[in-house]
């Protein structure tokens, strides 16, 4: 992976455009959605949560599970493409964005079973997930676990945990920052620092226009959000733990393994190959980290392919690998 490594570094370093003021309306928490027609806010409640999802669309569930330092609202300029057929579930993780904080349990097993939870609670039994950074390590376990009902994953920028994300830690000091016990990083980083903090993350991407980043320095402006956060870093050496002793199920579903050109390139569909048999590796033009934001015509066109119907032609050969 050192090659991937070396160009996410140029990318990073490249990148030096500022984040300007918000673009993105500000949205409710209940009733309609007013990022594009179509859509409502709602809450369910789980083991240890309320969770905040936004829903739209018709058809086939598919589940949408955001990354750090983000909320479900990295989804939304992808969102509409894939409602035109599916219902496009996209959910805050526990803890972050507008759902509430769990006393505990931010190993992706228990927030997979969560997530479980509040689908089924929503009346799906059979969904197809796509996630992003931290998304991408719930998405495995709830595959893993319930792989009756999992018809297919895409996952986008991260390896796993004890499959090649440990090699990654000497990339960006916020991964041992972020892990450091309670309470170092809740006491360092105050709430005047979540701007400069957050802005340094989100150079990992080649089109930072494209990422609201104002929205997510209010996403994380509550101390308690961006305890959960921590949280889920925190539990990284559990989920290795988790995901080396139980490799043996590995996935049959086909998994598409999104990285974008400047960032992972293939080095998700790497990760995946150790613990799934149908790995499908997509390099995301034109993007860094931040993929679903960076270039969202390619990510909605490419999910739309995936998801969609068999034998679907791909509608201009950048979609090739994105072929069901």
């Amino acid at each position: 992976m050192t090659g991937t490594l070396a160009a996410l570094v140029v990318a990073v370093c490249a990148t030096t455009a500022s984040a300007g003021a918000s673009e993105t309306p500000t949205e409710p928490t209940e009733g309609a959605a007013r990022f594009a027609p179509g859509f409502v806010h709602g809450k369910v409640a789980v083991d240890g949560s309320v969770i905040h999802y936004v829903r739209g669309g018709s058809g086939p569930a598919l589940v949408l599970l955001h990354g750090w330092p983000e909320t479900w609202l990295m989804w939304r300029g992808v969102m509409p493409t894939l409602a035109r057929t599916h219902t496009v579930i996209a959910m805050d993780l526990p803890g972050l964005g507008d759902s509430t904080v769990p006393a505990g349990g931010f190993d992706k097993v228990t927030t997979a079973r969560r997530i479980h939870e509040a689908v089924t609670k929503l009346g799906f039994t059979q969904v197809e997930i796509m996630g992003h950074d931290q998304g991408v390590l719930i998405a495995y376990p709830y595959a893993r676990d319930y792989p009756g009902e999992v018809k297919r994953i895409a996952v986008i920028e991260s390896p796993l945990s004890g499959f090649g994300l440990e090699n990654l830690y000497g990339l960006s000091w916020h991964f041992k920052f972020n892990m450091s016990p309670a309470p170092i990083p809740e006491t360092i980083m105050d709430n005047d620092d979540v701007s400069t903090y957050l802005g340094m993350m989100f150079g990992f991407s080649y089109n930072r226009a494209g990422i609201d980043a104002t929205a997510y320095y209010r996403a994380y402006a509550d101390p308690a959000k961006r305890h959960a956060g921590y949280e889920y870093y925190r539990a990284f050496p559990a989920d290795a733990q988790d995901n080396q002793a139980n490799a043996s199920k590995r996935l049959t579903v086909p998994v598409m393994a999104i990285g974008g050109q400047y960032s992972f390139g293939t080095g998700v569909a790497d990760s995946f190959r150790q613990v799934a048999d149908d790995v499908r590796p997509v390099v995301a033009p034109d993007a860094g980290h931040f993929v679903p934001e960076e270039n969202p015509t390619f990510v909605a066109d490419c999910a739309d392919l995936f998801f969609g119907a068999a034998n679907t032609p791909p509608s201009r050969p950048e979609l090739a690998p994105c072929a069901p």
